[in-house]
């Protein structure tokens, strides 16, 4: 992106584009992620950008005429202006940020723990040990049960059976116990994915000891963790805010994010990679994928609206599995020669999943255990804002006579 320099008669601050538009500084850098509005680093100040006078007023513009109650329902639920306003999660310029700060770069080094510290916004959080809680008695039957379910559909009633409301009640004001309470919750989903008890460990060093993974595949899996927690109002998301919105508890949040996380188009697009994984055929790809474009089946996981030049957290993972794992590097390339689209994250997961020789359904249960980190902050900022989200519907029914 070319740097301007800042030319007053041309180009606004940020405060200045944020108050012409009426919104905060937040909802004007998600009209940036989303498209809405271009962005332009200030030359000599990498930190600073300016907004082009005649893009804000047409924004404006737009505003002022989609105010009518049909126009802002069409706008606010596809892809179009945000319907909140959120601290936690930016995807501005093809990069993702947690509380402003790189998401990619984090995942070189923090942990979950960690990203869950800063993204909780609980000053007390760091203090605790993520334990969870002791299994019940006839555990063993259970996930023999469950075991014969596909993950997807057992993790769901797995915690809802292991957790407890606990601390995490809308009544509980008290922010030490608040953080006591969220941590245990996010162990117990742990819990349900190991089949152990948790222990004091970090959670991917749990995840890596049931797994069978050396210090490399625990590394790889905290990185995939870290890349997972949050990613602004996707539908889990969405979901587990709705959620908190009616004052539910932070446990009620993740079961409504475990059953959203769960459709084709959101978590469980990773069971439609495998599915189509399992029937290409490595030696003819390109012919075989391009006889799959022109019967309308295109290999799932690929392109993605919020990252035109690619998925960052993607291309972060799947760095580090390219060099032996020749497969996933194929069908990439082989996607993006037919069309143009880059990788997703679910693909990486996925690929993370079968060079590393995790268990099916691992690359869903990666995905859900890191994005609980993000629901339950998302809880957390829709119960402090406290407002019940209740959209309009357009109605396109028989008229009423």
């Amino acid at each position: 992106m070319t740097k301007q320099h800042f030319d007053k008669s041309r180009f606004i601050s940020a405060e200045q584009a944020a108050e012409q538009l009426g919104v905060s500084r937040a909802t004007l850098y998600a009209y940036v992620s989303r498209g809405l509005l271009r962005a332009h680093p200030v030359e000599g100040d990498s930190r600073r950008h300016c907004y082009a006078r005649d893009d804000v007023a047409e924004l404006a513009g737009k505003r002022r005429r989609g105010r009518k109650p049909v126009d802002i329902a069409k706008s606010t639920l596809d892809w179009g202006m945000p319907v909140l306003e959120s601290g936690i999660t930016l995807i501005c310029d093809g990069q993702l940020y947690y509380r402003g700060k790189r998401a990619v770069e984090l995942s070189e080094r923090a942990s979950l723990e960690e990203v869950a510290s800063l993204l909780w916004d609980l000053p007390d959080f760091g203090r605790f040990d993520i334990s969870g809680p002791v299994l019940p008695d006839g555990w063993s039957q259970l996930k023999n049960h469950y075991a014969k379910v596909p993950v997807i559909e057992a993790l769901l009633p797995l915690f809802a059976i292991v957790s407890e409301d606990g601390e995490t009640g809308i009544w509980q004001q008290d922010e030490t116990r608040l953080a006591a309470g969220a941590a245990r919750l996010l162990a117990a989903l742990f819990a349900c994915v190991t089949g152990q008890d948790a222990d004091h460990h970090p959670l991917h060093m749990q995840l890596a000891r049931a797994w069978g993974l050396d210090a490399v595949g625990a590394d790889l899996v905290r990185r995939a963790l870290v890349l997972c927690a949050d990613h602004e109002l996707n539908a889990s998301s969405f979901t587990a805010r709705c959620v908190a919105s009616t004052e539910a508890s932070l446990r009620m949040a993740i079961i409504g994010g475990l059953a959203a996380l769960s459709g084709g188009l959101h978590g469980g697009m990773t069971e439609r990679i495998e599915t189509a994984w399992q029937a290409v055929d490595s030696r003819d790809m390109t012919q075989y994928m391009r006889r799959q474009l022109a019967a309308g089946a295109e290999f799932p996981g690929f392109g993605h609206p919020l990252y035109p030049a690619g998925d960052v957290r993607a291309k972060a993972l799947l760095t580090l599995i390219r060099p032996e794992f020749h497969v996933a590097d194929d069908i990439a390339e082989t996607m993006t020669l037919l069309t143009g689209k880059a990788p997703g994250i679910d693909f990486a997961l996925v690929a993370m999943r079968r060079y590393l020789g995790l268990p099916e359904g691992a690359a869903f249960c990666v995905f859900a255990l890191g994005r609980a980190v993000g629901w339950i902050a998302h809880a957390l900022e829709q119960r402090r804002q406290g407002q019940l989200i209740r959209p309009r519907a357009v109605y396109v029914g028989r008229d009423p006579g």
